[in-house]
């Protein structure tokens, strides 16, 4: 194990870059703020009456909104924590086709999560508006604390989505680059030639034409004069 020794290699280590990234810091405030959902209604978010000693939702005594709560809490916690690990071992990452979809399965799921909370949210709130008052004697700030933190995972969440997209947008392959690029390099190959370069200019060779035609004999190319024949007196 590498030991820094001084702080700036402990600023320039890669755990503190990655601790660094928008995304890990948003990543580990959703997961706060899921742990802090959940465990508010497990510890105080089921009390007994005064009048009995069953245990009731602090939410109306619905014990739906509670478990709602704290099954979508953990769940939440849980995603937050996998895809930090698989955050950390995101650069080693070689498959472009695996990173786009581990990318696009993080923004699918940030969206989902957004609207999980929402509805979340809502839920809650209007469970805790029909709730009567001083209905139990502890539980209350937990089930406040609750809802106040769901409504902040609603926007942690969505700026977590929005993380997501711009990391998609960014690292999305052009699925036609390297096509165009190997056409324009047959485009080069087969451009005409510059003005500098000879036009069909002859050559000269054992297999040339012009070679073959130049290298026959002279008795053969030069024409002979008439030679005048000399007739006998009679």
């Amino acid at each position: 194990m590498h030991i820094p020794e001084s702080l700036q290699d402990l600023a320039d280590s890669e755990a503190v870059q990655f601790l660094k990234r928008p995304k890990t810091i948003t990543r580990i405030i959703a997961g706060v703020f899921s742990l802090i959902v959940f465990s508010s209604l497990l510890t105080d978010g089921y009390q007994n009456k005064t009048e009995s000693s069953k245990l009731h939702c602090v939410l109306n005594s619905n014990n739906v909104a509670c478990s709602f709560a704290v099954g979508a809490g953990l769940l939440a916690f849980l995603s937050c924590l996998t895809f930090l690990a698989l955050d950390a071992h995101e650069s080693h990452i070689g498959n472009t086709r695996f990173k786009t979809a581990f990318q696009l399965l993080d923004f699918i799921l940030a969206v989902l999560w957004t609207g999980i909370w929402f509805v979340g949210f809502c839920f809650l709130a209007n469970q805790w508006q029909h709730s009567p008052p001083k209905a139990f004697l502890l539980g209350s700030s937990s089930a406040k604390a609750a809802i106040a933190f769901v409504f902040f995972s609603i926007l942690i969440w969505m700026f977590q989505a929005y993380l997501a997209l711009q990391d998609l947008r960014n690292d999305t392959p052009v699925p036609y680059k390297r096509s165009l690029d190997e056409g324009g390099m047959v485009l080069t190959t087969l451009s005409l030639p510059s003005a500098a370069s000879p036009v069909n200019t002859p050559t000269t060779g054992p297999n040339n034409l012009s070679y073959a035609s130049s290298a026959l004999s002279p008795s053969l190319t030069t024409p002979k004069a008439p030679r005048l024949a000399m007739m006998p007196d009679n």
